[in-house]
């Protein structure tokens, strides 16, 4: 067998926990489990295996990703969040019976021009991110000229997403709640606007439905406060190998470009995972990993394969020891700071030279 260099464990039961934890902050309300961009490289299918009996639906970016996670089996209500752009698109949107998020003005056109079945619809109202989304002012009418169109099922659903919600002293979040009540007036239907972080942070926000994204996968959706704290627990363990143990000499560089020395005769622990793996070289000098429980810092840049670590005041170790890149006692938020990054931008990055494993594999065996 040959050994691996660099793997993932995904743990099953922090996953279910997490989807718990959803229910917990947000008791009165249908929960979205958002799985798109391979379940911020969690692995979609896997995670929806799991958690469709614990959700009321999933979100998908693009409509390939939903038929992936129907070719796999997954029945559940489905969100693409892009929607369609195209005519030929909708016979494939209710043929596989996915709801589809209406952003603007075009959109409405093509549905009124589709003679075919009836579609599930989220109506997008852009309340301030100024991506995609209808204008306030266009609310009453293209609502209007969808509840009229034949093609649409009458059950359809409003929706915005906020910008800041991440940061609990921003007022933005505040504002665009207050545009969305305001552009939808008194009508009586299923709305959604509270992501991970204002499922926390803006409870009042949350509505018929929430749609829990990284909160999911163990990592904090607010800034400057850890999951821990928020009864979270990560998903995604990241880890390596030591694969060699060296003596450098005071005076001496280590990796490309010596932009770090040795300010005295020192060990170095070289260690199985780089770039090529999804671990950002961006990282800074001193970033820490945890080797037999001991956090060390990460000496000299990372490379393609392989960094290496400063083992000086530590206990014994050796070749084959495990590293833990980030997981459980060192959160991908924490690197993710050294990296001037986000928690998403490393678990979406993992490459596929990397292996993935599930752990508590009876408890996906169950919900699978």
């Amino acid at each position: 067998m040959i050994p691996v260099a660099a793997w993932v464990e995904l743990d099953a039961a922090a996953l279910l926990h997490n989807a718990k934890k959803v229910r917990d902050y947000a008791p009165k309300s249908k929960v979205v489990a958002v799985i798109k961009a391979n379940a911020y490289g969690h692995g979609a299918i896997k995670v929806a295996q799991i958690l469709e009996p614990k959700v009321d639906a999933f979100a998908v970016a693009r409509l390939g990703e939903a038929l992936a996670l129907r070719k796999s089996g997954v029945k559940a209500k489905i969100l693409v969040l892009q929607g369609f752009s195209q005519a030929e698109e909708l016979s494939i949107f209710i043929t596989e019976k996915l709801d589809a998020v209406v952003h603007s003005e075009e959109q409405v056109r093509l549905l009124e021009s589709n003679n075919s079945q009836k579609i599930k619809v989220w109506l997008k109202i852009d309340t301030g991110m100024n991506r995609l989304g209808i204008q306030p002012a266009q609310f009453q009418s293209l609502f209007n000229r969808l509840k009229q169109c034949a093609s649409v099922n009458d059950n359809i659903k409003l929706m915005s997403h906020f910008a800041n919600a991440d940061d609990r002293q921003d007022l933005k979040t505040e504002l665009q709640y207050s545009c969305f009540l305001d552009a939808i007036g008194a009508e009586w239907v299923e709305k959604s606007i509270a992501n991970s972080a204002a499922i926390i942070a803006w409870p009042a926000t949350q509505q018929d439905w929430v749609r829990a994204g990284l909160m999911l996968y163990g990592a904090s959706p607010l800034k400057n406060e850890a999951a821990q704290s928020f009864g979270l627990k990560p998903v995604m363990n990241f880890y390596a190998q030591v694969i060699a143990v060296k003596q450098v000499q005071k005076g001496q560089a280590v990796g490309y470009g010596g932009t770090w020395v040795a300010d005295k005769t020192m060990q170095v622990a070289v260690v199985s995972i780089g770039y090529g793996d999804g671990y950002p070289r961006e990282l800074k000098a001193g970033t820490p990993v945890l080797i037999n429980q001991q956090r060390l810092p990460i000496v000299g840049r990372v490379s393609m394969d392989m960094l290496t670590v400063d083992l000086t005041g530590t206990v014994e170790v050796n070749i084959g020891d495990k590293v833990t890149l980030w997981g459980e006692g060192l959160p991908v938020d924490e690197i993710a700071e050294y990296a001037d990054t986000i928690a998403y931008t490393l678990m979406c990055g993992i490459t596929s030279r990397v292996n993935v494993l599930w752990s508590n594999s009876e408890v996906l065996e169950k919900n699978t």
